[in-house]
């Protein structure tokens, strides 16, 4: 067993000595995997951000009521009679006066052009009361100021200054027909909320003609427990034909709906894959036969087949991690941290952030592993069964 391993030290050794010998066959596999590791850990890089900025989005202790049966905001409508029972509910927090913490919203689409190519997208007009900031956890104005009550003034998520155009501070734009000024620019980092427009509920209501209806009601809980409290209520009220979640599990829901891009990235590096398979196979036979003589030479002093084999293999696989590590490496250069939009839960876009973590690499590296024990079998194979004979002819 102890000359087995010495043996199998010693071919890896030379193995691996050898690679600069054949360093364009090398750096070709290395590339060509590479290549599929930063296409998938984009992909991945992608959906992850989504999902943390939406998953992100939202509190244990704080109820969202939608319609019954709307899994979002945009189908979901409220009748101002059905918010003001749902204010009678126990297990809303109140403040000093009594008065439930709550925030009756409006969502309406707007059109937008984007600041990168002047692509068109939709973004969130969100009618909202006073309140409503009490209701969002790390709020903050930015710059400028809240908008007046009663007056076609709005504020901005930082997101949508970044991505979109004409939404600067002090800048008046039109939107369903009538003038906006932008009054402030607010931010909630690390939410969907940074992706909205913020007006007056009552103004909002009026110019896109909703009527006196809402979407959605907030309300902060007086603790998480107290959702049960909320729940029961609505169900002892025939009169309230009403969802009740966390906000957290609203939105968390919503995350899944990036989950294709996962497969869609897992089918697009498979397929260059194929590709970078047929790369390394080649460079790998490559090897074998550059090496004929030196294994001719090994076996005729001793050396078994396995030896061969497992020397094979690890020159395969040591291409493999390093074009593993050099896609992770230019994939986290190149996306991490590159803020984009994509359409979310409620047909609007949704700004966020690339994100590339431990576990966005990991994959990455298993799939290169995965393609060099594959690639690298076959020539693996080819070098131990050769017969010595026809490896001294070479």
């Amino acid at each position: 067993m102890a000359s087995l391993f010495r043996q199998i030290s010693a071919v890896v050794a030379m193995t691996i000595g050898g690679l600069p010998s054949r360093f364009w066959g090398s750096v070709t596999t290395i590339f060509s995997i590479a290549l599929v590791v930063a296409t998938l850990l984009a992909f991945l890089a992608m959906s992850n951000g989504f999902a943390k900025t939406v998953a992100g989005t939202g509190s244990d202790d704080i109820a969202m009521i939608l319609g019954t049966g709307s899994e979002a905001e945009l189908n979901s409508t409220m009748s101002s009679e059905a918010v003001r029972l749902l204010e009678e509910s126990p297990g809303f927090a109140r403040d000093a006066s009594g008065r439930p913490i709550t925030s009756p919203e409006l969502y309406v689409v707007v059109g937008a052009n984007r600041r990168a190519g002047g692509g068109e997208a939709n973004v969130s007009l969100r009618g909202v009361t006073p309140r409503a900031p009490d209701l969002r956890p790390g709020f903050r104005l930015s710059s400028g100021r809240m908008f007046e009550p009663g007056t076609n003034e709005m504020i901005v998520g930082a997101g949508v200054v970044r991505q979109f155009k004409g939404f600067d501070l002090d800048t008046v734009l039109q939107l369903g027909g009538s003038d906006w000024k932008v009054v402030g620019i607010f931010e909630v980092p690390g939410t969907v909320f940074d992706s909205e427009l913020w007006a007056d509920l009552p103004v909002v209501q009026s110019l896109f003609n909703r009527g006196p209806s809402v979407q959605a009601l907030r309300a902060r809980l007086e603790s998480p427990t107290s959702l049960a409290e909320v729940k029961a209520f609505v169900e002892s009220e025939p009169r309230l034909q009403v969802d009740v979640k966390t906000e957290k599990e609203h939105f968390a829901s919503e995350a899944q709906s990036l989950q294709y891009l996962v497969y869609f990235g897992w089918a697009i590096s498979i397929t260059l894959g194929f590709g970078a398979l047929a790369g390394a196979l080649n460079t790998m036979y490559a090897a074998v036969e550059a090496r004929s003589k030196e294994l001719a030479t090994l076996r005729a002093i001793g050396f078994g087949g396995f030896p061969a084999f497992v020397g094979a293999i690890t020159e395969s696989l040591v291409l493999a991690i390093s074009g593993g590590f050099v896609g992770a490496g230019a994939a986290y250069l190149l996306f991490n941290g590159l803020t984009a939009s994509t359409l979310g839960g409620g047909f609007t876009q949704v700004v966020f952030d690339f994100n590339i973590g431990p576990a966005q690499v990991l994959a990455g590296v298993e799939l290169a592993l995965l393609l060099g024990l594959v690639g690298g079998i076959f020539p693996a194979l080819r070098a131990a069964r050769t017969p010595l004979l026809k490896l001294g002819a070479d």
